[in-house]
């Protein structure tokens, strides 16, 4: 099943500035969203702290940072982001009661939205299911569930989307219930970066044949084990920007300095996919680095169906996306 009508073909990504019913009202307000992303959650939300998880902009050039969990002080300078959060704090029972509150608002609310979820396997089967009950309840408002494999600041769990034994866990787990559900399935995969990462994915994305049970990909998330230094006194070199639950402070690597790299992952793997027979259906959003007309050009000509934009969002707010979208709503027509 394909992803929904999604016009303007640009989202937000799942990220820290999709956390609360607030902001998902204002990025559903715009008319330059085409869908709304809510934060990745859990079942029972993430234990979050602010003293080890967190977030700064940075000048790629300089790596000057911003303030943690603060805007950057420039935002046509500081393009870079690193953070050590994990998830949302917030259930996923959180999300689906804002939906329901953003939609019930609308007289005829039909932007769909992406509910982002992770977890263990046994999870996810029960999120998915109540995902589907959503959508019972909710007859003119696509949603879709984006399985997120893929973060990197999780003390001992490396990403599922790196090894196959762990794909196939949430594969096989999942494709029953996928087969009687009218809402789409997607994996977030991190960025890859060699051969055999990428035949992984395929390989376990063929696992449930002839049908696959995965709708869509969204490419990439973060690239882990980067580290940012903070500007400090030289009695302290080498002091990291951020806290982290490891205490090394090094955490996930996103926007400006991501693009090229997750423009590569976009084209390697509609190429395939599509290389696939029982695969070319499967759609792509490219995520990383955009935040502009010219990079969301970028990323549809590489193949991705829908853009995704998360660091652009935190610098600059909901206004970025009607630059990415050339100040028009039918954006379409242009990217």
């Amino acid at each position: 099943m394909p992803l929904p009508p999604i016009n303007p073909p640009v989202i937000n990504s799942a990220n820290p500035w999709a956390t609360t019913l607030s902001d998902l009202q204002t990025l559903y307000d715009s008319p330059f969203t085409g869908a709304v992303t809510t934060r990745t959650s859990l079942l029972d939300g993430f234990d979050h702290d602010p003293s080890i998880h967190q977030f700064a902009f940075f000048d790629p050039t300089t790596h000057t940072p911003s303030q943690p969990n603060n805007q950057p002080a420039s935002p046509t300078m500081q393009t870079a982001t690193l953070n050590t959060l994990g998830y949302s704090p917030h259930p996923l029972s959180y999300y689906l009661t804002a939906i329901r509150t953003i939609t019930t608002s609308h007289h005829n609310p039909t932007k769909p939205f992406i509910i982002s979820i992770t977890g263990p396997p046994k999870d996810i089967l029960t999120a998915y299911q109540q995902i589907t009950a959503l959508q019972a309840l909710l007859p003119t408002t696509p949603l879709a569930a984006e399985l997120n494999l893929s973060c990197p600041n999780i003390p001992s769990l490396p990403p599922p989307a790196y090894s196959l034994p762990s794909l196939l866990s949430y594969l096989t787990l999942l494709a029953p219930s996928r087969a009687h559900s009218p809402v789409p399935l997607g994996l977030k995969i991190p960025p890859y970066t060699y051969a055999d990462q990428f035949t992984t994915l395929v390989s376990a994305l063929k696992s449930t044949a002839p049908r696959c049970c995965v709708d869509f990909l969204t490419a990439t998330n973060t690239l882990g084990s980067a580290l940012l230094l903070s500007p400090t006194p030289s009695s302290s070199p080498g002091a990291p920007a951020l806290a982290s639950a490891s205490g090394a402070g090094t955490g996930g690597l996103a926007g400006s300095p991501l693009h090229a790299l997750a423009l590569g992952n976009v084209r390697i793997l509609r190429g395939l996919l599509d290389a696939e027979e029982g695969l070319r259906g499967v759609e792509i959003i490219g995520v990383g680095g955009v935040r502009d007309l010219q990079g969301a050009e970028r990323m549809r000509a590489v193949g991705a169906r829908v853009v995704g934009v998360g660091s652009a969002l935190g610098s600059e707010g909901v206004g970025v996306f009607e630059r990415v979208c050339g100040g028009r709503v039918d954006a379409k027509a242009r990217l």
